[in-house]
């Protein structure tokens, strides 16, 4: 097997070459910036030249302890230096649209934290202008560089499973929603916040659906107003299928994190290590099963990295890269486009109680 996981390894690594190395600014100051994006940007050696957010002090804190040298006072100070070539937007999704704006429109390349908006014709908005300002533009979906995932999907991509035929997710954990005041009001939470990874993860793998639908609950006395629970399923136009549940409300110590995709030559199955211990986590696992290549049963493959903070380099190393060669990142506003269109058939799905086809 080692041959074969050859190639597999390679998809996952994570390193970010010098020459496609840009100064980057950080628009967001929060705990997903300080304890994700810039620990994954120093282990990829990647120059970030100033910070700014609303709460100035925090911002100052946040740049003394990650030697980020200067902190701007708002984001039109940002976008008026010309050191700044690439933009990380990572502030709650209320507050992105109109910095996703000035960034474009300033010509700067942009990552903007997942996710960019909760509105589909603004999302088609956004990708529009970011298409006319001819700037590379992605999201940070970093799930799709978690290395469990990735390395089950070029597994899917080099045949392994044959024809997938199912995809399944589950998540029973508990979050503490009080450390993100911004959360509180959500009337929309579990799924803009949290599950968009897990339902983009569904996308890549098998597509646009056919028809989803979903549930939502909630439980008694919670912080925040909005689902914390949901069961979403899925069918697809070739006959596949999908389930994603994720309950955060596990107060019960036994955390699990699991998915299995089935074909028709194979099976893989993992873990989802960061939400066994959110967010210190721990490392994903990840077994395959193929008769294509003729594994005998079950076998590990050997995941080195992290969801947190690793798959941030892929994130930013993809809009890096993209912008170095011409490529395209693996998450781009374009195609998240149709991850917000769906998230919002979700939600139509668990307001009316019905089958929503996208």
């Amino acid at each position: 097997m080692i041959e074969q996981f050859a190639d597999i390894s390679e998809y996952c690594r994570l390193a970010v070459p010098d020459a496609y190395k840009r100064p980057i600014a950080i628009v967001g100051a929060g705990g997903i910036v300080d304890g994700a994006h810039l620990p994954a940007y120093a282990l990829a050696g990647l120059q970030i030249v100033g910070i700014t957010d609303v709460n100035q002090e925090r911002a100052r804190e946040v740049a003394q302890r990650h030697g980020i040298p200067r902190v701007y006072a708002s984001v039109d100070e940002l976008l008026a230096d010309p050191v700044v070539e690439v933009v990380d937007i990572a502030v709650p999704v209320a507050h992105q649209p109109p910095i996703f704006r000035a960034v474009v429109g300033a010509g700067r390349h942009v990552l903007a934290q997942k996710p960019f908006t909760d509105n589909p014709a603004t999302a088609r908005e956004l990708a529009s202008l970011a298409a006319d300002a001819g700037v590379v533009a992605a999201v940070n979906q970093q799930m799709r560089f978690d290395e469990g995932f990735a390395a089950a999907h070029r597994m899917v991509e080099l045949g392994w499973l044959g024809t997938v035929t199912s995809f399944t997710l589950t998540v029973n954990s508990y979050s503490d929603w009080s450390q993100w005041e911004w959360a509180q009001a959500m009337e929309r939470l579990e799924i803009m916040v949290h599950s968009i990874h897990y339902h983009d993860a569904v996308r890549w793998f098998l597509g646009e659906p056919a028809s989803v639908y979903s549930v939502g609950g909630r439980t008694p006395g919670q912080y925040p107003v909005g689902e914390t629970r949901t069961i979403t399923t899925y069918t697809f136009p070739g006959g596949a299928s999908a389930l994603v549940f994720a309950n955060h409300m596990n107060v019960w110590n036994d955390p699990t994190a699991e998915f299995r995709i089935e074909g028709t030559e194979g099976a893989i199955r993992g873990t989802i290590g960061l939400m066994y211990d959110y967010p210190e986590g721990r490392p994903d696992t990840l077994d395959v099963s193929s008769s294509v290549i003729g594994t005998d049963g079950w076998v590990p493959y050997p995941v080195t990295q992290r969801w947190f903070p690793h798959a941030f380099i892929g994130s930013m190393g993809s809009v890096l890269e993209a912008i170095a060669t011409g490529s395209t990142p693996r998450s781009t506003v374009a195609d998240n486009v149709k991850t917000i269109e769906l998230v919002d058939a979700i939600y139509r799905s668990m307001a009316d109680n019905q089958v929503v086809r996208p």
